[in-house]
Protein backbone atom coordinates (compact mmCIF):
# COMPACT_ATOMS: atom_id res chain seq x y z
CA UNK A 1 0.00 0.00 0.00
CA UNK A 2 0.76 3.72 -0.44
CA UNK A 3 1.26 5.87 2.29
CA UNK A 4 -2.79 7.21 1.73
CA UNK A 5 -3.96 4.16 1.10
CA UNK A 6 -2.18 2.67 4.01
CA UNK A 7 -4.12 6.11 6.29
CA UNK A 8 -6.98 4.91 4.95
CA UNK A 9 -6.94 1.34 5.90
CA UNK A 10 -6.28 3.05 9.70
CA UNK A 11 -9.06 5.09 9.60
CA UNK A 12 -11.63 2.97 7.68
CA UNK A 13 -10.54 -0.65 8.24
CA UNK A 14 -10.53 -0.16 12.32
CA UNK A 15 -12.82 0.83 14.81
CA UNK A 16 -11.96 4.88 15.39
CA UNK A 17 -12.76 6.12 19.18
CA UNK A 18 -12.50 9.83 17.88
CA UNK A 19 -15.00 9.06 15.51
CA UNK A 20 -17.36 6.41 17.04
CA UNK A 21 -16.71 6.81 20.71
CA UNK A 22 -17.45 4.35 23.26
CA UNK A 23 -17.98 1.32 20.55
CA UNK A 24 -14.19 1.66 19.32
CA UNK A 25 -13.23 1.01 23.26
CA UNK A 26 -11.75 -2.33 23.89
CA UNK A 27 -12.08 -2.91 27.50
CA UNK A 28 -9.04 -5.04 27.81
CA UNK A 29 -5.70 -4.75 26.55
CA UNK A 30 -5.39 -8.16 25.03
CA UNK A 31 -5.27 -6.90 21.64
CA UNK A 32 -2.43 -4.72 22.34
CA UNK A 33 -0.62 -7.69 24.05
CA UNK A 34 -1.10 -9.80 21.27
CA UNK A 35 -0.09 -6.91 18.68
CA UNK A 36 3.00 -6.70 20.61
CA UNK A 37 4.22 -9.92 21.00
CA UNK A 38 3.84 -10.42 17.36
CA UNK A 39 6.39 -7.32 17.06
CA UNK A 40 8.94 -8.83 19.81
CA UNK A 41 7.57 -6.83 22.59
CA UNK A 42 9.04 -3.60 22.07
CA UNK A 43 7.99 -2.08 24.79
CA UNK A 44 10.15 -3.78 26.93
CA UNK A 45 13.06 -2.21 25.02
CA UNK A 46 12.80 0.77 26.25
CA UNK A 47 12.73 3.67 29.33
CA UNK A 48 8.93 5.28 29.15
CA UNK A 49 7.04 7.87 31.38
CA UNK A 50 3.70 7.30 31.57
CA UNK A 51 1.30 10.17 31.79
CA UNK A 52 -2.69 10.21 32.67
CA UNK A 53 -5.58 12.68 33.99
CA UNK A 54 -8.59 14.12 32.83
CA UNK A 55 -6.93 17.34 31.57
CA UNK A 56 -3.34 18.81 31.16
CA UNK A 57 -1.51 15.07 30.55
CA UNK A 58 -0.83 16.42 26.86
CA UNK A 59 0.75 19.61 28.22
CA UNK A 60 2.88 17.94 30.67
CA UNK A 61 3.56 15.21 28.46
CA UNK A 62 5.06 17.91 25.95
CA UNK A 63 6.38 19.85 28.76
CA UNK A 64 8.50 16.81 29.74
CA UNK A 65 9.90 15.65 26.85
CA UNK A 66 11.20 19.56 25.84
CA UNK A 67 13.08 18.93 29.34
CA UNK A 68 14.36 15.44 27.78
CA UNK A 69 15.26 16.46 24.39
CA UNK A 70 17.25 20.10 25.69
CA UNK A 71 19.01 18.08 28.75
CA UNK A 72 20.62 15.41 25.01
CA UNK A 73 18.32 13.20 25.55
CA UNK A 74 17.05 11.24 22.39
CA UNK A 75 13.03 11.47 23.27
CA UNK A 76 10.06 9.96 21.61
CA UNK A 77 7.05 11.24 22.84
CA UNK A 78 3.42 9.65 22.15
CA UNK A 79 0.14 11.52 22.26
CA UNK A 80 -3.00 11.43 20.76
CA UNK A 81 -5.35 12.67 19.28
CA UNK A 82 -3.69 14.15 16.49
CA UNK A 83 -4.75 17.74 15.09
CA UNK A 84 -3.65 17.72 11.74
CA UNK A 85 -1.33 14.71 10.54
CA UNK A 86 -1.37 11.56 11.83
CA UNK A 87 2.57 11.37 12.40
CA UNK A 88 1.99 14.34 15.38
CA UNK A 89 1.12 11.43 17.53
CA UNK A 90 4.27 9.64 17.71
CA UNK A 91 7.30 11.66 17.39
CA UNK A 92 10.76 11.30 18.17
CA UNK A 93 12.94 14.66 19.33
CA UNK A 94 10.24 16.27 18.23
CA UNK A 95 10.15 15.01 14.56
CA UNK A 96 6.96 13.19 13.43
CA UNK A 97 7.25 8.96 12.47
CA UNK A 98 8.53 8.75 8.75
CA UNK A 99 5.61 7.71 6.50
CA UNK A 100 7.64 5.16 5.04
CA UNK A 101 7.69 3.89 8.66
CA UNK A 102 4.04 3.52 9.05
CA UNK A 103 3.74 1.78 5.80
CA UNK A 104 6.24 -0.81 6.29
CA UNK A 105 4.83 -1.80 9.75
CA UNK A 106 0.95 -1.90 8.83
CA UNK A 107 2.13 -4.05 5.94
CA UNK A 108 4.11 -6.22 8.33
CA UNK A 109 1.53 -6.10 11.32
CA UNK A 110 -1.67 -7.29 8.51
CA UNK A 111 -1.99 -10.73 9.26
CA UNK A 112 -2.18 -10.16 12.97
CA UNK A 113 -4.85 -7.45 13.00
CA UNK A 114 -6.60 -9.50 10.53
CA UNK A 115 -7.00 -11.99 13.12
CA UNK A 116 -7.79 -10.28 15.85
CA UNK A 117 -9.38 -7.16 14.76
CA UNK A 118 -8.09 -4.44 17.35
CA UNK A 119 -8.91 -1.17 17.02
CA UNK A 120 -7.15 2.10 15.37
CA UNK A 121 -5.60 3.14 18.92
CA UNK A 122 -4.12 -0.34 19.71
CA UNK A 123 -2.36 -0.18 16.71
CA UNK A 124 -0.95 2.68 16.47
CA UNK A 125 -0.02 1.84 20.23
CA UNK A 126 2.19 -0.64 18.92
CA UNK A 127 3.29 1.23 16.34
CA UNK A 128 4.88 3.76 18.33
CA UNK A 129 6.20 1.33 20.77
CA UNK A 130 8.22 -0.24 17.30
CA UNK A 131 9.07 3.03 16.81
CA UNK A 132 10.51 4.07 19.68
CA UNK A 133 12.63 0.94 20.21
CA UNK A 134 14.00 0.71 16.56
CA UNK A 135 15.06 4.59 17.19
CA UNK A 136 17.03 3.05 19.96
CA UNK A 137 15.79 6.13 22.00
CA UNK A 138 16.63 7.05 25.58
CA UNK A 139 13.51 7.61 26.82
CA UNK A 140 9.74 7.51 25.85
CA UNK A 141 6.75 10.09 27.42
CA UNK A 142 3.66 7.97 26.60
CA UNK A 143 0.55 9.56 26.96
CA UNK A 144 -2.65 7.56 27.69
CA UNK A 145 -5.64 7.53 25.54
CA UNK A 146 -8.23 7.82 28.19
CA UNK A 147 -8.68 5.88 31.90
CA UNK A 148 -5.54 4.35 32.44
CA UNK A 149 -6.10 0.81 33.89
CA UNK A 150 -7.61 -0.51 30.64
CA UNK A 151 -6.11 1.88 28.79
CA UNK A 152 -3.94 -0.22 25.58
CA UNK A 153 -0.68 2.06 26.73
CA UNK A 154 -1.42 0.23 30.16
CA UNK A 155 1.59 -2.70 29.18
CA UNK A 156 4.53 -0.74 29.64
CA UNK A 157 6.52 -0.79 33.10
CA UNK A 158 7.63 2.58 33.24
CA UNK A 159 10.14 4.85 35.65
CA UNK A 160 7.89 7.14 36.51
CA UNK A 161 4.16 7.16 36.67
CA UNK A 162 2.18 10.58 36.73
CA UNK A 163 -2.02 11.40 37.37
CA UNK A 164 -1.97 15.20 36.41
CA UNK A 165 -5.93 15.57 37.67
CA UNK A 166 -9.34 13.86 38.28
CA UNK A 167 -12.38 15.21 36.58
CA UNK A 168 -15.62 14.35 35.03
CA UNK A 169 -14.85 13.46 30.81
CA UNK A 170 -15.91 10.23 29.68
CA UNK A 171 -18.08 9.21 32.02
CA UNK A 172 -20.01 6.49 30.24
CA UNK A 173 -16.05 4.91 30.50
CA UNK A 174 -14.89 5.30 32.93
CA UNK A 175 -17.44 5.85 35.54
CA UNK A 176 -20.10 8.71 36.99
CA UNK A 177 -18.33 9.61 39.87
CA UNK A 178 -15.04 10.87 40.65
CA UNK A 179 -13.70 8.17 43.02
CA UNK A 180 -14.91 5.80 40.11
CA UNK A 181 -12.41 7.65 37.65
CA UNK A 182 -9.79 8.11 39.74
CA UNK A 183 -9.65 4.27 40.25
CA UNK A 184 -9.65 4.04 36.35
CA UNK A 185 -6.36 6.53 36.27
CA UNK A 186 -4.76 4.79 39.42
CA UNK A 187 -4.40 2.00 36.78
CA UNK A 188 -1.10 2.93 35.51
CA UNK A 189 0.12 3.21 39.27
CA UNK A 190 3.04 0.28 38.54
CA UNK A 191 4.94 -2.45 41.41
CA UNK A 192 7.97 -0.35 43.26
CA UNK A 193 7.47 2.49 40.65
CA UNK A 194 7.42 6.43 41.92
CA UNK A 195 3.92 7.87 41.07
CA UNK A 196 3.58 12.15 41.04
CA UNK A 197 -0.25 13.19 41.54
CA UNK A 198 -0.55 16.54 40.35
CA UNK A 199 -3.89 17.72 41.60
CA UNK A 200 -5.92 15.81 43.89
CA UNK A 201 -9.02 16.07 45.50
CA UNK A 202 -10.57 15.21 48.78
CA UNK A 203 -12.46 12.01 47.09
CA UNK A 204 -10.07 10.82 44.99
CA UNK A 205 -6.58 11.38 47.71
CA UNK A 206 -7.24 8.07 49.28
CA UNK A 207 -7.79 6.23 46.10
CA UNK A 208 -3.95 7.09 45.01
CA UNK A 209 -2.64 6.23 48.27
CA UNK A 210 -4.49 2.84 48.50
CA UNK A 211 -3.24 1.47 45.31
CA UNK A 212 0.32 3.06 45.81
CA UNK A 213 0.81 1.55 48.86
CA UNK A 214 -0.59 -1.90 47.12
CA UNK A 215 1.81 -1.31 44.48
CA UNK A 216 4.72 -0.53 47.08
CA UNK A 217 5.37 2.75 45.34
CA UNK A 218 6.36 6.01 46.36
CA UNK A 219 4.12 8.69 45.71
CA UNK A 220 4.22 12.29 45.64
CA UNK A 221 1.94 14.56 45.52
CA UNK A 222 3.49 18.34 43.92
CA UNK A 223 0.36 20.30 45.49
CA UNK A 224 2.19 19.03 48.71
CA UNK A 225 5.72 19.89 47.63
CA UNK A 226 5.05 23.32 46.27
CA UNK A 227 3.25 26.48 46.52
CA UNK A 228 2.17 27.99 43.68
CA UNK A 229 3.15 31.89 45.13
CA UNK A 230 2.56 33.97 41.81
CA UNK A 231 1.60 33.30 38.12
CA UNK A 232 1.24 35.98 35.32
CA UNK A 233 0.96 35.85 31.72
CA UNK A 234 2.41 37.63 28.38
CA UNK A 235 1.64 36.85 25.13
CA UNK A 236 4.45 34.97 24.38
CA UNK A 237 4.47 33.15 28.09
CA UNK A 238 3.73 32.35 31.34
CA UNK A 239 5.57 33.30 34.51
CA UNK A 240 5.51 31.05 37.58
CA UNK A 241 6.90 31.68 41.21
CA UNK A 242 6.92 27.97 42.67
CA UNK A 243 8.05 27.81 46.01
CA UNK A 244 8.89 24.53 47.68
CA UNK A 245 6.84 24.22 51.10
CA UNK A 246 10.44 23.30 53.24
CA UNK A 247 12.16 26.41 51.40
CA UNK A 248 12.14 30.37 52.24
CA UNK A 249 12.65 31.18 48.93
CA UNK A 250 10.88 30.38 45.76
CA UNK A 251 12.25 29.45 42.14
CA UNK A 252 11.04 31.72 38.68
CA UNK A 253 10.12 29.67 35.44
CA UNK A 254 8.76 30.85 32.48
CA UNK A 255 6.98 28.35 29.42
CA UNK A 256 5.80 29.10 26.03
CA UNK A 257 2.71 27.60 27.09
CA UNK A 258 0.56 30.73 27.97
CA UNK A 259 -2.69 29.60 29.34
CA UNK A 260 -2.54 30.81 33.14
CA UNK A 261 -3.95 26.70 33.60
CA UNK A 262 -0.42 25.64 32.95
CA UNK A 263 0.70 26.81 36.38
CA UNK A 264 -0.32 23.89 38.06
CA UNK A 265 0.68 21.45 34.89
CA UNK A 266 4.38 22.99 35.79
CA UNK A 267 4.27 22.51 38.87
CA UNK A 268 3.62 18.97 38.21
CA UNK A 269 6.64 18.51 36.12
CA UNK A 270 8.85 20.11 38.42
CA UNK A 271 7.78 17.79 41.37
CA UNK A 272 8.44 14.81 37.83
CA UNK A 273 11.62 16.10 37.63
CA UNK A 274 12.91 15.84 41.10
CA UNK A 275 11.88 12.28 41.14
CA UNK A 276 13.45 11.59 38.16
CA UNK A 277 17.05 13.01 39.05
CA UNK A 278 16.83 11.25 42.53
CA UNK A 279 16.90 8.04 39.98
CA UNK A 280 19.69 7.82 37.90
CA UNK A 281 18.62 10.76 35.06
CA UNK A 282 20.65 14.15 35.45
CA UNK A 283 18.61 17.10 34.06
CA UNK A 284 20.11 20.45 35.10
CA UNK A 285 18.48 23.30 35.41
CA UNK A 286 19.83 25.41 32.78
CA UNK A 287 18.23 22.30 30.45
CA UNK A 288 14.71 22.92 32.74
CA UNK A 289 14.28 26.27 32.05
CA UNK A 290 15.31 26.26 28.56
CA UNK A 291 12.95 23.62 27.55
CA UNK A 292 10.19 24.93 29.51
CA UNK A 293 10.50 28.17 27.18
CA UNK A 294 10.54 26.08 23.88
CA UNK A 295 7.84 23.55 24.34
CA UNK A 296 6.18 24.07 21.28
CA UNK A 297 9.31 24.88 19.02
CA UNK A 298 10.68 21.37 20.56
CA UNK A 299 8.12 19.37 20.38
CA UNK A 300 4.93 20.61 17.91
CA UNK A 301 2.80 21.19 20.03
CA UNK A 302 -0.51 23.41 19.37
CA UNK A 303 -4.16 24.21 20.24
CA UNK A 304 -3.50 25.34 24.28
CA UNK A 305 -4.50 28.91 24.75
CA UNK A 306 -2.73 29.29 21.07
CA UNK A 307 -2.96 33.10 19.74
CA UNK A 308 -3.14 32.87 16.29
CA UNK A 309 -4.09 36.62 15.50
CA UNK A 310 -4.04 39.61 17.20
CA UNK A 311 -6.76 42.90 16.37
CA UNK A 312 -8.81 41.17 16.60
CA UNK A 313 -7.19 38.10 18.77
CA UNK A 314 -7.82 34.66 17.51
CA UNK A 315 -7.41 31.82 20.16
CA UNK A 316 -7.42 28.48 19.73
CA UNK A 317 -7.89 25.96 22.85
CA UNK A 318 -8.72 22.17 22.54
CA UNK A 319 -10.48 22.62 25.89
CA UNK A 320 -13.43 19.79 25.94
CA UNK A 321 -14.83 19.16 28.78
CA UNK A 322 -16.53 20.25 32.26
CA UNK A 323 -13.27 21.12 33.70
CA UNK A 324 -11.20 22.10 30.94
CA UNK A 325 -14.14 24.99 29.77
CA UNK A 326 -14.10 26.35 33.11
CA UNK A 327 -10.37 27.05 33.12
CA UNK A 328 -10.72 28.60 29.55
CA UNK A 329 -13.18 30.58 30.91
CA UNK A 330 -11.06 31.95 33.46
CA UNK A 331 -8.30 32.71 30.83
CA UNK A 332 -10.93 34.38 29.02
CA UNK A 333 -12.12 36.85 32.05
CA UNK A 334 -8.25 37.78 32.08
CA UNK A 335 -8.06 39.74 28.92
CA UNK A 336 -9.64 43.07 28.13
CA UNK A 337 -11.18 43.21 25.00
CA UNK A 338 -14.79 45.03 23.23
CA UNK A 339 -16.59 41.65 22.45
CA UNK A 340 -16.16 37.99 22.66
CA UNK A 341 -17.21 35.34 19.77
CA UNK A 342 -16.98 31.95 20.59
CA UNK A 343 -16.64 29.23 17.73
CA UNK A 344 -18.24 26.31 19.63
CA UNK A 345 -18.68 23.01 19.00
CA UNK A 346 -19.00 19.58 21.21
CA UNK A 347 -19.15 15.37 20.58
CA UNK A 348 -22.19 14.12 21.17
CA UNK A 349 -20.79 12.04 24.33
CA UNK A 350 -19.44 14.89 26.32
CA UNK A 351 -22.05 16.69 29.05
CA UNK A 352 -23.75 19.59 26.74
CA UNK A 353 -25.70 20.99 29.58
CA UNK A 354 -22.71 21.36 32.13
CA UNK A 355 -20.60 22.54 29.61
CA UNK A 356 -23.19 24.77 28.37
CA UNK A 357 -23.69 25.83 31.91
CA UNK A 358 -20.62 27.68 32.56
CA UNK A 359 -19.92 29.34 28.96
CA UNK A 360 -20.33 33.22 29.60
CA UNK A 361 -23.66 34.70 28.48
CA UNK A 362 -22.69 37.76 27.16
CA UNK A 363 -20.36 36.15 24.24
CA UNK A 364 -22.13 35.77 20.34
CA UNK A 365 -21.85 31.96 19.21
CA UNK A 366 -20.78 30.46 16.04
CA UNK A 367 -22.33 26.85 16.69
CA UNK A 368 -20.67 24.44 14.27
CA UNK A 369 -19.56 20.63 14.21
CA UNK A 370 -16.41 18.54 13.19
CA UNK A 371 -16.76 16.40 9.94
CA UNK A 372 -16.93 13.17 12.10
CA UNK A 373 -20.36 11.09 13.20
CA UNK A 374 -19.61 11.41 16.84
CA UNK A 375 -19.87 15.52 16.54
CA UNK A 376 -23.28 16.73 17.92
CA UNK A 377 -24.31 18.77 15.34
CA UNK A 378 -24.03 22.48 15.01
CA UNK A 379 -28.28 22.98 15.14
CA UNK A 380 -28.77 20.92 17.94
CA UNK A 381 -26.26 22.06 19.99
CA UNK A 382 -27.50 26.04 19.20
CA UNK A 383 -30.70 24.54 19.99
CA UNK A 384 -29.55 23.47 23.74
CA UNK A 385 -27.53 26.49 24.27
CA UNK A 386 -30.84 28.77 24.22
CA UNK A 387 -31.73 26.68 27.27
CA UNK A 388 -28.36 28.31 28.90
CA UNK A 389 -29.51 32.36 27.78
CA UNK A 390 -26.26 31.67 24.43
CA UNK A 391 -27.08 32.91 21.70
CA UNK A 392 -25.53 32.90 17.77
CA UNK A 393 -26.19 31.11 14.52
CA UNK A 394 -25.11 27.46 13.68
CA UNK A 395 -22.21 26.51 10.77
CA UNK A 396 -21.83 22.85 9.74
CA UNK A 397 -18.43 24.01 8.49
CA UNK A 398 -15.90 25.49 11.27
CA UNK A 399 -13.84 27.26 8.85
CA UNK A 400 -16.99 29.22 7.68
CA UNK A 401 -17.87 29.99 11.63
CA UNK A 402 -14.51 31.12 12.12
CA UNK A 403 -14.21 33.31 8.93
CA UNK A 404 -17.79 34.48 9.98
CA UNK A 405 -17.04 35.77 13.36
CA UNK A 406 -13.72 37.58 11.80
CA UNK A 407 -15.89 39.70 9.63
CA UNK A 408 -17.87 40.05 12.12
CA UNK A 409 -15.16 41.06 15.14
CA UNK A 410 -13.94 44.42 15.68
CA UNK A 411 -9.91 45.08 16.06
CA UNK A 412 -10.48 44.98 19.59
CA UNK A 413 -12.56 41.79 19.61
CA UNK A 414 -11.38 38.29 21.26
CA UNK A 415 -12.82 35.21 19.01
CA UNK A 416 -11.96 31.82 20.84
CA UNK A 417 -12.02 28.74 18.77
CA UNK A 418 -13.05 25.92 21.47
CA UNK A 419 -14.63 22.58 22.89
CA UNK A 420 -13.20 19.84 20.99
CA UNK A 421 -10.16 19.33 19.90
CA UNK A 422 -11.50 18.49 16.44
CA UNK A 423 -12.83 21.59 15.75
CA UNK A 424 -9.79 22.98 16.54
CA UNK A 425 -8.17 20.51 14.36
CA UNK A 426 -10.91 22.27 11.55
CA UNK A 427 -8.97 25.44 11.22
CA UNK A 428 -6.96 25.74 8.44
CA UNK A 429 -5.06 28.65 8.97
CA UNK A 430 -3.48 28.82 5.88
CA UNK A 431 -7.23 29.16 4.12
CA UNK A 432 -8.29 32.02 6.36
CA UNK A 433 -5.33 33.62 6.01
CA UNK A 434 -3.57 34.04 9.05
Amino acid sequence: MTYTETLNYLFSKLPLFSHTGKAAYKTDITNTVLLCAAIGDPQKKIRTIHVAGTNGKGSTSHMLAAIFQESGFKTGLYTSPHLKDFRERIKVNGEMIAEDFIVSFVDKIKPVTEEILPSFFEVTVAMAFQYFAEEKVDIAIIETGLGGRLDSTNIITPELSIITNIGYDHMNILGYTLQEIAGEKAGIIKNNTPVVIGEVLPETKNIFLEKANECNSLITFSEEEYEIEDADFKDTYLEVMLKKYDEEFGELYRTDLTGIYQQNNLRTVITAINILNRLDFDLKKHNIISGLLRVKELTGLHGRWEIIQYHPMVVLDVAHNEDGIRMLTDQIKMYTFQKLHLVFGIVKDKDANKILSILPKEAHYYFTNAPIPRALPAKELAEKAIHYELHGESYNEVNLALSTAIKNADEKDMIVVCGSVFVVAEVDEERLGF
